[in-house]
């Protein structure tokens, strides 16, 4: 009979030791407080033939989405396959199986193996933290809501993990415009636990979703002792706070926020050079000069990103390299991009498609736009924009995309009837806000019936 843990998880180990520090690193891996890895070495010291440690090594390595990191997950992974025995469990295993898949590209189908998992282990937390993190890069907003509402009432209130599982339901909910059910399900997440950045995300990207964005910074400064130190969401939470910023059209407090915590060294990874990124070109969008900002962003993250591995970071490195003025080296990733993204070798990579599909069509928008050629942005942002979950990101991120399309139609000579049409649908979707008011006051005016 297999161990059971404090959870009831049927386990490989037989150390206390190893188990304990295993579970400290799904905490770090669920609450961002540090990476994962040295607890992983604790325990393999522990108990040198667990595959879990090993593992977890690996899946918190292919979650960075940085091809440069896969070298070293794909031999975690080898080494937690060499140590698989007869005493690990079909649970154990069924992970080692999703993340082969991880390994492969084949995103979705990694989501469904974690899936099958949890049918029988609801209280699974790397299964349920591993699936919402890929259910995120695919834009998979159903499952970000359904997975943990499928298993969170198979857990105890008084788990030290419970908090966690909630914020990632109330994360869900929100991209599921279940708005005032995520800001409840957050708040209280964080009523068991004030160290669930995870819950503080969630209620940020409602308040960002509602147009709230004094009421965003005001949450943000509330919570952040709990996660501005240490915290290796810091970044991505800065970011929200400067869109709460930008939201109040204030370009200047946009930019401090950007020079002292979205640039430089404090970028380590990928996923934060897409905030950063993301936030330049919004900026840039307002006519701001971001230029020298963006080239020593691009040529930061242009000796480490490896186009066509995940186009989501591809869309958001060609903003940096666009921010900076560099149309060469932008026409030159994209090229490379596209021609990843028809190689048969990749074909089985839900990058694959979302590069076709999203990607690319996206890339080409931006190049259009940075050119010049705004009514054929405009044209092409639009024809994107209703399947663009399908390449990654929130609703927040993605954002981007019609703020685009808005200063696209606005300095075009075609579209302004265009303008006003997405203008109306987001006068729809939230309160007039300042940055509201200036699509509108650059499109000549959004009609008064739509404005109240």
């Amino acid at each position: 009979m297999p161990i059971l843990d404090d959870r009831g998880l049927p386990s490989g180990t037989t150390s206390d030791a190893a188990r304990a520090a295993l579970e400290s690193a799904t905490w770090r891996l669920m609450a961002f407080y540090d990476t994962p890895l040295a607890d992983c070495d604790a325990a393999i010291a522990a108990d040198p033939a667990w595959p879990m440690p090993h593992a977890v090594k690996a899946g918190f390595l292919y979650s960075l989405t940085e091809a440069p990191f896969e070298a070293e997950a794909a031999q975690h992974l080898a080494n937690a396959r060499d140590r698989v025995h007869a005493g690990t469990t079909a649970r154990e295993r069924a992970h080692l199986d999703a993340l082969d898949l991880v390994a492969q590209g084949r995103w979705a189908a990694a989501c469904r193996a974690w899936d099958l998992l949890l049918i029988e282990h609801p209280r699974d937390a790397l299964a349920l933290q591993w699936a919402q993190l890929w259910d995120f890069y695919r834009g998979d907003a159903a499952n970000l809501r359904a997975r943990p509402a499928r298993a969170l009432p198979e857990w105890d209130e008084d788990d030290p993990l419970y908090a966690h599982v909630l914020a990632l339901w109330a994360f869900g909910l929100e991209e599921n415009q279940c708005y005032a059910q995520a800001e409840e399900a957050g708040r209280r997440a964080l009523a068991l636990d004030a160290r669930a950045p995870w819950a503080v995300h969630a209620v940020a990207h409602v308040m960002e979703m509602q147009g709230r964005f004094d009421d965003g910074a005001a949450w943000l400064r509330t919570h952040q002792p709990a996660w501005a130190e240490g915290n290796g969401f810091a970044a991505h939470l800065w970011w929200h706070s400067a869109l709460f910023r930008l939201e109040g059209m204030d370009v200047a407090g946009t930019l401090r926020i950007l020079d002292k915590h979205l640039a430089g060294d404090a970028l380590q990874i990928g996923l934060q050079r897409v905030d950063a990124a993301s936030l330049l070109w919004r900026l840039h969008l307002q006519g701001a000069d971001v230029a020298a900002r963006g080239r020593a962003l691009a040529d930061a993250w242009c000796a480490q990103h490896v186009p066509g591995h995940y186009a989501f970071n591809d869309v958001h490195a060609l903003m940096a390299l666009l921010a900076a003025g560099e149309a060469a080296q932008a026409d030159a990733q994209v090229a490379r991009c596209a021609e990843r993204a028809m190689t048969a070798e990749d074909a089985r990579r839900d990058n694959h498609a979302m590069a076709r599909e999203v990607g690319l069509p996206l890339a080409r928008a931006l190049l259009a736009f940075a050119k010049g050629d705004h009514d054929s942005a405009a044209d092409q942002l639009y024809a994107v924009r209703t399947h663009a979950a399908r390449f990654g990101g929130s609703q927040a991120q993605r954002d981007v995309i019609d703020q685009t399309l808005l200063a696209a139609c606005a300095r075009g000579r075609g579209r302004k009837a265009l303008g006003r049409a997405v203008l109306n649908e987001r006068l729809l979707a939230k309160p007039v806000t300042p940055l509201t008011r200036h699509w509108a006051d650059a499109m000549g005016g959004a009609s008064e019936r739509a404005q109240r």
